[in-house]
Order: C-alpha cells, then sequence, then structure tokens
C-alpha cells in the first residue's frame, strides 16, 4: 500500500489533495469523535463542541472553565495560575545546554523583530500624525503537555515583549499530576512572558476572552492549536483581538528533479508527524523525483517513533502531484497559499518573486522548514488554511494599535472646512455642515 497518493492529473489534484476545506469542516480523526461522545454524550462537530464551550464560560467563568480542564486533562489545578517559584525551579531544572539553545533562538528572534519597529509621528505643518503604541494585555496560547513545544512560546512571545506589551499572559494545558512542562516554563521565562496559566484548548481562548475570577480578560489572544483553538478563536472575534488563525500545520514543497528525494521524503515526514491533522504536499514537475520520493517516504517512515501520526497525514492529508512545469507548480502553490512554501529547485531564487501566497518561504536545500521553525529569526508562528492569501506570520506589527491624531491649525480648519460641509450636506448631515462651517470664519 503506498504512504501517500501521487497525482498526474491537475483536475484531480485540484479536487482532492489541493482542495480547500472549509475550517471546522474537516473529517475529526475516530479518537477525537470518540472523546466528543464521551464528554458531551452526542455527535458534534468541532464547531458544535466550541460554541458549548464558549457559552458554558462566558456563563459560568472558572466553574465551567475547571469542568471542561476535568473533561480533557483529566486533573483540575488549583491555583489555575503558575507560582514564580514554579517558573525560577522549572528554569533551574533545564539542562544548561539545553537554556542556552533556547537563549540563542530567543536572540535571533528579538533581532529579527528589533526590525519591525513601529513608532509614532506627527507632522506639525499638517497638523497630522498617528500615535502608536503596543497593547496593554494578550494571551498566548501554547498547546502540548508531555510534548511541549517551547519554541511555539518563544515565537509567540518574544514578539510581543519586543512591541513592548505590557502584560503578556501564557494559557498552556497542564500535565496529569497538575504542573505545567519545565521546559515549556523555561522557555517562557526566557522570552518574558509575564503570567502562566493552566488553561487547555477552546475553554482557553474563552476565559482569555471574557475574562474569569482567575483568568484576566485580555486584548488579543495569539498562538498555535488545534482545531477547536482555532475556532474557538475565529468566533471570540469582535471581543478580542486575534492572530492569523495558526492551527493544523501544513507544507508544500516545489521541486524539481534536481532535488534530493531524500530530503524531500524527510521535510515532508518533518511536517507530517506533527498531527493527525497535518498536510504535507509535494508539487513537482519530474515524474522519477515523485516516484523516489514515495520511496524515501515509506523508508525513513519505518524509522519515526510519531509514525502513526506521520503515516495518517501522509495519506489522509498529503499527497505528491506531477505537473507540466515549474511555472505550473509555482501558480498551484500560490492558489493553495500554504504556511510554508519550501522551493527546492535547481535555482530557486528565480521563483521567489513569482509567489502571490504563503505564509513564509524557505528557499532552497540551506533554508529547510526546520530550521525556520526552531531558530531561522522570523516567528513560526504563520497563516494556515489558505489565510496567506490575506495574512501574514505573526510580526511587531501584531501587538501594536495606532490613534489617529488631528490638530489642525484655524487656517487649514477654515480652507478645509466648506469642502468638508458640502460633503456633510449631500449625505444629509446637515448638523455636520453647521459645525464645519462654525469653523471656516477663524482665519
Amino acid at each position: 500500500m503506498p504512504v501517500t497518493r501521487i497525482i498526474t492529473d491537475l483536475t484531480e489534484a485540484r479536487s482532492t489533495v489541493l482542495k480547500r476545506t472549509p475550517l471546522g469542516d474537516e473529517e475529526l480523526p475516530t479518537h477525537v469523535a470518540a472523546r466528543i461522545r464521551e464528554v458531551f454524550g452526542t455527535e458534534l462537530t468541532a464547531g458544535e463542541v466550541v460554541d458549548r464551550i464558549l457559552a458554558d464560560v462566558q456563563a459560568e467563568g472558572d466553574t465551567a472553565l475547571k469542568r471542561y480542564i476535568q473533561h480533557f486533562d483529566g486533573v483540575v489545578p488549583e491555583p489555575l495560575e503558575v507560582s514564580a517559584e514554579e517558573i525560577a525551579a522549572a528554569v533551574d531544572e533545564t539542562d544548561d545546554s539545553l537554556l542556552g539553545v533556547l537563549q540563542i533562538s530567543e536572540a535571533r528572534i528579538a533581532a529579527y523583530h528589533e526590525r519591525q519597529r513601529r513608532n509614532s509621528w506627527l507632522d506639525f505643518e499638517s497638523g497630522l500624525g498617528e500615535m502608536v503604541r503596543p497593547l496593554q494585555r494578550v494571551g498566548i496560547y501554547s498547546p502540548g503537555t508531555e510534548r511541549v513545544y517551547p519554541s511555539s512560546v518563544l515565537m509567540s512571545v518574544v514578539p510581543a515583549r519586543v512591541a513592548g506589551v505590557e502584560e503578556i499572559i501564557l494559557a498552556t494545558p497542564c500535565r496529569a499530576d497538575g504542573s505545567v512542562h519545565p521546559l515549556k516554563l523555561a522557555a517562557a521565562a526566557v522570552s518574558g512572558v509575564h503570567r502562566v496559566f493552566k488553561v487547555s484548548g477552546a475553554q482557553a481562548v474563552a476565559a482569555l476572552a471574557f475574562g474569569t475570577a482567575q483568568v484576566p480578560k485580555v486584548d488579543k489572544i495569539l498562538g498555535p492549536g488545534n482545531i477547536f483553538v482555532i475556532l474557538a478563536k475565529q468566533k471570540v472575534y469582535g471581543q478580542v483581538g486575534i492572530d492569523q488563525l495558526p492551527g493544523p500545520t501544513e507544507t508544500l514543497i516545489v521541486a524539481d528533479a534536481a532535488a534530493d528525494p531524500a530530503e524531500v521524503a524527510a521535510d515532508l515526514l518533518a511536517q507530517a508527524e506533527h498531527d493527525f491533522l497535518a498536510t504535507p504536499l509535494l508539487i513537482t514537475n519530474s515524474a522519477e523525483l515523485a516516484a523516489r520520493v514515495e520511496k524515501e517516504l515509506a523508508a525513513q517512515l519505518t524509522a519515526l517513533p510519531r509514525r502513526e501520526e506521520a503515516a495518517y497525514s501522509l495519506l489522509h492529508n498529503g499527497g505528491i502531484v506531477v505537473v507540466d512545469s515549474l511555472e505550473t507548480a509555482i501558480e498551484e502553490a500560490s492558489e493553495f497559499a500554504p504556511e510554508h512554501l519550501c522551493l527546492l529547485t535547481q535555482e530557486p531564487w528565480q521563483w521567489v518573486g513569482k509567489v502571490r501566497n504563503a505564509g513564509g518561504i524557505f528557499v532552497g536545500s540551506a533554508s529547510p522548514e526546520v530550521l525556520g521553525d526552531y531558530i531561522a529569526g522570523p516567528s513560526h508562528v504563520m497563516p494556515v488554511g489558505g489565510t496567506a492569501r490575506f495574512s501574514s506570520p505573526i510580526t511587531v506589527q501584531e501587538f501594536y494599535k495606532s490613534t489617529s491624531i488631528v490638530a489642525l491649525d484655524p487656517a487649514t480648519a477654515a480652507a478645509i472646512a466648506g469642502p468638508a460641509a458640502a460633503l456633510a450636506e449631500a449625505e444629509g448631515f446637515f448638523a455636520h455642515a453647521q459645525a464645519a462651517r462654525r469653523r471656516a470664519h477663524r482665519a
């Protein structure tokens, strides 16, 4: 049995592996669907699950929050907030060499995002300006208990810190004993988190959006998560700001005959092992490469500790598409708008400018996605699900808001009052027009 699909008909590819599924319509893995039936006593879609959780936490606060933590995590930590002593102990417990790696990654992420800073400006001659200020309080979600993702903590928190956010809240699941994995807490300390709460999933998003007795309400929620976290963020938008809905991860590789099939397979497997909803795709103009990559996938898969997730993702979500040219490959990649687009071609730079939509472009064999995941510099929290058509990775800009400044001198006010009044009257707003004309005599 093949480990993934090889499709040579572009029309078929567009209707299968390159077809986008509306967010929330994905078929849930069997074990996830079974858990939903167990908790809620009925069959529910992911969206219906999220609706129930959000409504309950908004209505009942910590009572509902703890109930769902018990259902999904099997334990209710008390208090929900991680103490400063726990965080300090976690840092001490972390191996010095690994702590050093976290610090190297933090420094590279900070250096990259420092270049994105924005400043306020005021033009006294025109009387116009913009006041740029960081958000006051943001919530960062970090998934995982035993499988921890310290890199995601760094990649989400450091840009917020660089922007000058006053209070950064981290929400993360706890382990069976009620603790948070020390490595995650060490990453929180290195990156600059102010407070950490042991809350998970959609209920964490609800708590951050609405506020509870223990968990403070934030201004914006960011960070990666599963489909339930993604849908929860989407549904609370308007109550709070959200990021670009990073969720089940995806990589699309464009490769030609010059690519190393072992490297291509390794990069696809690096994506596939994330979870059962990951999407690993290859588009190539070489049928020979496609066949060799498929064989490499089968060979490398056998040695992976997380081969169950990787095998499922390759077979159910992934695929290899053979097209007639690299031009077509780039066009299809741009239409798909992947989170990660890897260019493993003989001359990758000639294609970079032709890419219209991607969360991040990884140029050439020396720039695999895995380095971007951990240490290259740009945040690895990127838009998925085709949202790269209109959205961007986490940058410092996510953590700023701007306020327009209008401070006109009397002469300017008098000069533009007449045109303003004319537009107001054209719209039927005569009080507007009157207020404008009262300034016309001030010159």
